[in-house]
């Protein structure tokens, strides 16, 4: 069969995936882990409402807690769009503003910091983000540059240098591992484990944060293309209002979509070309399949392998020496 864009899809194997998924979750939470239910964060979007909607038809509404943890640059609909799908699945919440946590630990004074050694007219009522050029547009090595707005409207544009940029990234980090320690806090009086929400795409490529996003006792998806999760989305009925949500970071307080800032392509496409490059698909078959040339279809698939070599870090557990 030729190769093409819908090639990862699930199809009418929807239903079974869900049912397969939910299987899987009881045996490991209560089977295993010895745990009484599941709490996961909810951020509005595709991936942690499926999660959400699995567990639910997995343990029940009463056994699934969804967490609002928002912070002072969340994007405006973040939580309204979380607290819609809690509704819609009828779970409990709790909302944990982490603000005052990120602020006590430097988060925004410590990436602020980095962004004035390029840009040192920046200041604490700006908005940010960081970018990445395209993969599409030539072989030279992608450097990661700032944005940045002021109150009044001004934008400015810099290049990082590899210490601002890692000290922004390492910076921001903490938004996701203070997450993670309230998940842990209420998994732990509750008797609860921990649900990750990343996909296929998220969980080959390395776009978590180690021991930030990246932890949990179970990760429903991570086996699913994000073209899957869509699917699903669907026959597990979530509100069309998040199924239309486009993917973003929500981690900066410029709007940011997740291509500008780690993938090479809109999901849709890389779901297509991580496909390809794991089933040996022709490079012409799959530029034909895209619309695009094959020596861009090369640069993406250079792309996704050497993003896997840096998400071994991200994927290793501790290291111990052994007996012998």
């Amino acid at each position: 069969m030729a190769f093409t864009r819908d090639s990862v899809k699930l199809g009418d194997r929807a239903g079974a995936e869900v049912e397969r998924i939910c299987a899987w979750m009881r045996e490991t939470a209560l089977g295993q882990l010895k745990r009484r239910g599941v709490v996961l964060g909810l951020s509005g979007g595709i991936d942690s409402s499926v999660v959400a909607a699995l567990a639910v038809k997995a343990f029940g509404a009463d056994k699934v807690l969804g967490l609002f943890m928002n912070e002072g640059e969340s994007a405006d609909d973040t939580v309204r769009l979380a607290r819609l799908i809690a509704d819609h699945l009828g779970i409990a919440t709790v909302n944990e503003d982490i603000s005052p946590m990120l602020v006590a630990a430097g988060c925004y004074q410590r990436r602020d910091d980095a962004i004035r050694t390029v840009i040192p007219r920046y200041a604490a009522d700006w908005k940010c983000k960081i970018v990445l050029p395209s993969v599409l547009d030539s072989d030279r090595y992608r450097i990661y540059s700032v944005v940045v707005r002021s109150p009044d409207g001004e934008t400015i544009t810099a290049r990082l240098p590899p210490a601002a940029y890692l000290q922004v990234v390492a910076a921001t980090n903490f938004k996701q591992r203070v997450r993670k320690m309230l998940e842990y806090f209420h998994a732990d009086r509750l008797v609860y484990a921990v649900a990750g929400t990343p996909n296929l795409l998220e969980y080959d490529q390395g776009f978590f944060v180690k021991n930030g996003d990246g932890s949990a006792d179970l990760k429903p998806i991570a086996h699913l293309y994000k073209t899957q999760v869509y699917e699903l989305a669907a026959a597990l009925g979530v509100p069309d209002e998040i199924r239309q949500r486009p993917p973003t970071t929500d981690t900066y307080s410029l709007p940011q979509s997740q291509e500008e800032f780690y993938f090479s392509l809109p999901y849709d496409a890389m779901d297509a070309c991580l496909y390809a490059r794991d089933h040996a698909v022709p490079l012409d078959e799959v530029a034909a399949a895209l619309g695009l040339t094959a020596a861009q279809v090369e640069r993406v698939f250079r792309d996704i392998d050497g993003k896997r070599a840096g998400a071994r870090y991200l994927h290793a557990g501790p290291q111990t020496m052994t007996p012998g």
